[in-house]
């Protein structure tokens, strides 16, 4: 049963979701989840084992093994943002078992959002329309294609990984295909869903525009 507010943020690759869902959260002063880190989490784990991502019954093995043990600074490995783990992450989010064994961890961080926070941010590719689709506010993130891979690249560049603009480009326009067209919890906006296009917008501009969305929806 929900007992707090709940803002699901969906959106593509290097969108600014993430970055509006924590600044959202921290605003409001709600718990935040990044989903996407559990896929990575999973995916990763298969990589350092020495095993490929896109072995079902292995991926879903490590799915349950995280939903028994994750601890939450698990996933503030760095390792989890490099492209490598998203790469992963995209292909074991695509298994439906994977996904059905985190499902329930996700359900559960909303309903009851940890250290007493009266509401949940949870931002990803299908919160607004399967993770939550009760939840009281949805937004749906995208940008276009090339602000997105240059954002990525200099993300990249700034953790010193280089990496070309080309390489970058095509490794998010593979993951939005592959996330888009999976058979179960493709990506797409919820039709309740407010939209926000960041192509010309700063984080900080983006973050003011939810603000007012919340502020007339929830009225908090």
């Amino acid at each position: 049963m929900k007992n707090s507010f709940v803002i699901a943020i969906d959106g593509t690759a290097a969108s600014g979701k993430g970055t509006l869902a924590r600044a959202l959260a921290k605003d409001l002063g709600f718990a935040w989840l990044d989903t996407g880190r559990l896929y990575r989490y999973v995916g990763y784990a298969l990589i350092l084992a020495g095993e490929d991502p896109a072995d079902e019954r292995l991926a879903v093995d490590a799915a349950n093994a995280l939903k028994m043990n994750l601890r939450p600074e698990d996933l503030q490995n760095q390792a989890l943002a490099s492209d490598e783990a998203g790469s992963a992450a995209s292909v074991v989010a695509a298994i439906p078992g994977v996904r059905a064994a985190l499902l329930e961890f996700q359900r559960g961080f909303a309903a009851s959002p940890p250290d007493g926070a009266k509401g949940a941010v949870l931002d990803g590719r299908d919160i607004g329309t399967v993770v939550c689709p009760d939840a009281d506010l949805k937004f749906y993130v995208d940008a276009d294609p090339a602000i997105r891979a240059e954002r990525r690249r200099k993300e990249l560049h700034s953790k010193g990984i280089s990496v070309t603009y080309d390489a970058v480009l095509a490794d998010m326009q593979t993951r939005d295909q592959r996330d888009a067209s999976r058979a179960t919890a493709p990506m797409k906006p919820a039709d309740d869903a407010v939209m926000l296009d960041t192509s010309e917008l700063t984080a900080d501009e983006t973050l003011r525009q939810a603000r007012a969305v919340v502020r007339q929806r929830l009225e908090i």
